[in-house]
């Protein structure tokens, strides 16, 4: 049953939803746009703003089902339903039906955090995306600060297999954002200019 629900899980991963959205609802391949990435930043920037919030909670809810049921209805141990998350966020990551080049995974790796059990990990994650939002320019670092940052907490806390499910999704993240990367990060201060803002000159 587990290997079941792993390849399960990387084929509900694999459906390139964000894709079929742009295709069916505004008539266009998202991956024309932007940085040519399947995922639901490119439906945005392909002109459904509207369509954008139906793609991403479709890529945010390719990682949940299977984890759930992993460990809610078969009461699967914790290292078998991080390696099913896994499959989910591989499945979008290096998806067969793009030929094997699938989206960033961040959208998937949320929902995979949603529904596993150890909730501080998706509170970790989240927060430090939110630091990294509000003082980093670029994306692809904001998606690895909430890595790393998840990866060094449950590393303290001592957990050994959460410390290799996070170390595995910190190398997927890598890969997929590895052009992102070589740029160094920029500071931008957000948070600065929302607490002093700028007055306009009349």
């Amino acid at each position: 049953m587990e290997i079941l629900l792993a390849i399960c899980a990387f084929w509900l991963g694999a459906c390139p939803f964000s894709v079929w959205v742009g295709r069916w609802l505004l008539g266009k391949n998202i991956r024309d746009y932007g940085d040519t990435n399947p995922g639901a930043a490119n439906v945005f920037r392909a002109g459904g703003r509207k369509v954008f919030i139906l793609a991403a909670v479709l890529d945010v809810a390719k990682g949940v089902p299977f984890v759930i049921l992993a460990y809610s209805l078969f009461g699967f141990s914790a290292p078998i339903v991080m390696a099913i998350g896994l499959c989910a966020i591989l499945g979008h990551a290096f998806s067969p039906i793009l030929q094997f080049k699938g989206g960033k995974a961040l959208g998937v790796t949320i929902g995979v955090l949603i529904a596993l059990p150890q909730r501080e990990m998706l509170v970790s994650f989240m927060s430090f995306m939110l630091l990294g939002y509000l003082f980093i320019e670029i994306d692809a670092w904001i998606a690895m600060l909430g890595a790393i940052g998840t990866l060094a907490y449950v590393a303290v806390e001592g957990n050994p297999w959460e410390s290799l499910f996070m170390l595995c999704v910190l190398a997927i993240l890598a890969i997929k954002h590895l052009d992102d990367l070589k740029t160094i990060p920029r500071f931008k201060g957000k948070l600065i200019r929302w607490l002093h803002p700028v007055k306009r000159q009349i």
